[in-house]
């Protein structure tokens, strides 16, 4: 059984919500992931105004989890609504391939299921409801 979190995108802006949100929600740890600490990919360089944006941060809760990262520079910018998705968590890669294939019926895969370098099987898919899943392998 995986665990899910509510996942938000914000535009240059993730760092701020997540200090005000774990000081308001009494977070028992907080660790934020740059887009400058990402592996170095020379095909790939990261422009200078994406190094200290927010790729992954998580704050743990007493009961649960929140999850938060930044647009991305040259992807479009979210619009406000939009901007939260629900990721969901497993050990279980059966799990997480059941779950990405019946949510992608009548829906849209935004990320075929694929490894990367944080989970061996992670995938993006908006189901027949317009709801972003992003579905991740835990390690």
């Amino acid at each position: 059984m995986g665990n899910m979190y509510p996942y938000f995108v914000l535009n240059g802006r993730a760092k701020e919500a997540v200090v005000l949100y774990a000081e308001l929600f009494n977070a028992k740890s907080v660790t934020i992931s740059t887009f400058g600490e990402l592996p170095p990919n020379p095909e790939h360089p990261i422009p200078p105004e994406a190094k200290d944006l927010v790729m992954n941060a998580q704050i743990e809760l007493e009961e649960g989890q929140m999850m938060f990262s930044d647009t991305y520079p040259g992807s479009p910018q979210v619009t406000v609504g939009d901007n939260i998705s629900i990721a969901y968590t497993s050990k279980d890669e059966q799990e997480i391939r059941f779950i990405f294939y019946g949510l992608k019926e009548g829906g849209k895969i935004v990320m075929e299921l694929q490894e990367t370098f944080w989970s061996k099987c992670y995938g993006q898919v908006t189901d027949k409801f317009g709801v972003l899943w992003q579905l991740s392998l835990e390690a």
